[in-house]
């Protein structure tokens, strides 16, 4: 079962919004948690991805991620890290439009 794009989405909102929110020593420190999951993100899915792949592998499970921000970054909120991160790597999906999901040629067609 697919998990849903748009919660995903807002999950994914509420985690670069709580980085924005942050005081700047904090925030500095969940920035770099994010850049984190980022590269992470892209050695598992690597190239050319969709919105649909990405919120599929947030739904199975972020442990993967989490543990290793919690190894690095002790006492961030790794939470708010990691949907940051998230929405972050989602900007290079192929089917991004400005935080929300954009209809591909190919599903016009169908």
């Amino acid at each position: 079962m697919s998990y849903p794009i748009d919660n995903a989405l807002f999950q994914w909102e509420e985690g670069e919004t709580r980085i924005r929110q942050a005081d700047s020593r904090e925030s500095s420190e969940l920035d770099r948690a994010a850049r984190l999951v980022v590269d992470e993100l892209r050695k598992r899915l690597g190239g050319a991805f969709t919105l649909d792949e990405l919120a599929d592998l947030y739904g199975e499970g972020t442990d993967w991620v989490s543990d290793e921000v919690q190894r690095r970054f002790l006492g961030t909120d790794t939470t708010a890290a990691v949907n940051a991160g998230f929405l972050r790597y989602a900007r290079s999906a192929t089917d991004y439009a400005g935080g929300r999901r954009r209809v591909l040629e190919e599903e016009r067609a169908e």
